[in-house]
């Protein structure tokens, strides 16, 4: 009989992962309402708790849960391309995962990205195809420093990765301001130039998907953005380069032991990783989604940050990463879509930060979930047992069966 255990019950290891994330994101969601509730009662003069309940619900969660879908086709045309970035991003601190290195830089690569876009698109005049190609090249570029200072000097990639986002921040935004007179900078709107007005063909086209959604900067970004997805999960789980980036991964003594160059892959896992950011950064600008704003030095890109909360709600998957990409865009126009008379927008943001806290411990949903299956698989195995034993003689091949006569002379004799 073939054995099952808990995995091959829950569909494999994938679906256990799947069921963990969804207890996060419904933990997160009660949480948020919850919040919001409380809100309600301390905006509230007295009223009672039916009115502050309904309040929560009418002009808060009503739009998180619904997210673009409140007010389509414009919201959601929105929630589609803001998806896009993050789905890459996403990728980008997945793609780190798999090889045992944490990528906390994607905000620096995702600014080099842009900086490599736009530059292509404005001083350049490139086409939008080589304009992502750009962003893409300068993100690596970003992404291989942290790489080469990890797998040569043993410097952990969190710390250079930290130190090289604000690096890159403050750079790029000394370039293109170039005291108020730089090639790339709009004194009037301090603002570097709107590509869609004074350089059309550096804008990734539409194809017809601006004048569905009723928003000019919804574009074929996000097929791009989830064929990238599909090339990733075939270079992680289908090649023998990702075979050995994961090996390098789970065990970097092993993979060594096993003629695999663990410098090599940390490099190349960092080169890849940032390329990701920096495309995506391609994406988002090159769409005309906004304009970067040089003066703004205070901030990282926040799309690079939430690139951590889609990959670990995703579990480092790529095709999965799709979806959390959506889930994280969806309460965040969601979020942007809520009566700011009651609730400011960051509202989505403590959703997000909650959801983000517990997939720490989605691990240990996961191993509930897999213990449970195993206990119900158990508990089934021993009900047939107990409904249909097994007939001795079918235990017990026939020839070892004595005879009658054979069992009574034996015993005669002793």
């Amino acid at each position: 009989m073939k054995k099952k255990n808990g995995s091959s019950l829950l569909g494999g290891d994938w679906l256990a992962s799947i069921g963990a994330s969804f207890i996060s994101i419904i933990i997160g969601l009660l949480f948020g309402f919850l919040f919001l509730i409380v809100l309600s009662l301390i905006n509230s003069d007295g009223e009672g708790f039916r009115s502050i309940f309904s309040t929560a619900w009418k002009y808060g969660f009503k739009q998180i849960l619904m997210g673009g879908f409140y007010l389509p086709p414009i919201s959601l045309g929105q929630e589609i391309a803001a998806a896009a970035p993050l789905i890459l991003t996403g990728l980008s601190v997945g793609f780190a995962f798999k090889t045992g290195l944490f990528n906390i830089g994607a905000a620096g690569q995702y600014t080099l990205g842009a900086f490599g876009a736009l530059f292509c698109a404005i001083v350049l005049g490139l086409p939008w195809w080589a304009c992502l190609i750009g962003a893409t090249l300068f993100g690596a570029l970003w992404g291989a420093i942290p790489g080469i200072f990890k797998a040569y000097l043993n410097i952990h990639e969190v710390i250079t990765s930290i130190m090289f986002n604000w690096i890159g921040l403050y750079a790029v935004n000394t370039i293109m301001y170039g005291g108020g007179s730089g090639v790339m900078y709009d004194s009037s709107k301090t603002k570097v130039w709107d590509l869609r007005s004074l350089f059309p063909a550096s804008v990734i086209p539409n194809l017809g998907l601006a004048t569905f959604f009723k928003n000019r900067s919804t574009t074929i970004a996000i097929f791009l953005a989830i064929i990238i997805a599909i090339i990733i999960y075939i270079i992680i789980d289908k090649t023998t380069f990702g075979y050995e980036l994961k090996a390098c991964g789970y065990n970097k003594s092993a993979a060594r032991y096993a003629g695999i160059s663990e410098k090599k892959n940390i490099v190349l896992s960092m080169i890849i990783a940032g390329a990701l950011a920096g495309f995506g950064a391609g994406l988002y600008y090159l769409s005309g989604i906004a304009e970067w704003k040089p003066l703004d030095s205070t901030a990282l890109p926040a799309i690079g940050f939430n690139g951590i909360a889609v990959a670990l709600l995703a579990s480092s998957n790529p095709i999965g990463t799709i979806f959390s990409a959506l889930f994280i865009s969806h309460i965040t126009t969601g979020g942007s879509l809520m009566n700011s008379q009651y609730f400011p927008p960051e509202i989505a943001d403590i959703i997000s930060g909650i959801i983000i806290y517990l997939c720490a411990f989605s691990l240990l949903f996961k191993q509930l979930l897999m213990k449970r299956g195993s206990q119900r698989h158990s508990a089934e195995l021993l009900d047939s047992t107990l409904k249909e034993p097994p007939h001795i003689d079918s235990l017990v091949p026939e020839s070892d069966i004595p005879e009658s006569g054979e069992a009574s002379g034996k015993g005669d004799d002793y």
